[in-house]
């Protein structure tokens, strides 16, 4: 499939601006569903790889996806459509917040939509966990990382210094 520069600029543009405060939702939809530029395992792979790198997750995945249709430029113009309009916003969002943060109704507002972007991150987690049904290692590798990071409180770190390198060990064992 051709992407062209633009076509990556644009379209991280939109998801940008469609997905503010919640975005991987809006970026699945667009990436695997609307432009159809990758499937839905090239999906999960990039993000993983984009989770694994330091960084925000979706900045890297615009570079990773970027790269793979534009190469270096492809990676710019998809971060640049990515971040443009969310910095737009956020400085107003700050500048507005900054006059009328003591507002009871403001703080409120702030925690509804951090329930609502919540909700979003948890519906894409269960939707891309959808293909790994029949792959009973990878389920088991994803409870254990939940539970050792939001149930038991592990370090980051030590999670991922550990599970890391057994979920490779047993992609690799599985795809012999």
């Amino acid at each position: 499939m051709r992407v062209t520069t633009g076509d990556l600029f644009w379209g991280f543009l939109k998801v940008g601006v469609s997905g503010f405060g919640g975005v991987l939702p809006f970026a699945h939809r667009s990436i695997v569903e609307h432009n159809r530029w990758l499937t839905e395992p090239e999906f999960t792979e990039a993000l993983s790889l984009a989770q694994f790198l330091p960084g925000p997750n979706i900045v890297n995945l615009s570079v990773i996806i970027g790269r793979r249709f534009q190469g270096p430029i492809g990676a710019a113009a998809a971060t640049l459509g990515l971040m443009l309009m969310p910095l737009a916003i956020v400085l107003l969002l700050a500048m507005l917040f900054a006059q009328f943060a003591h507002v009871e109704a403001v703080r409120n507002a702030c925690a509804g939509v951090s329930a609502g972007a919540s909700g979003l991150v948890l519906s894409i987690a269960l939707k891309m966990a959808r293909p790994m049904r029949r792959l009973p290692l990878q389920l088991g590798i994803a409870a254990t990382t939940f539970a050792a990071i939001a149930l038991l409180r592990v370090p980051l770190p030590w999670a991922l210094g550990v599970l890391a390198p057994l979920s490779i060990g047993i992609a690799w064992w599985s795809n012999r």
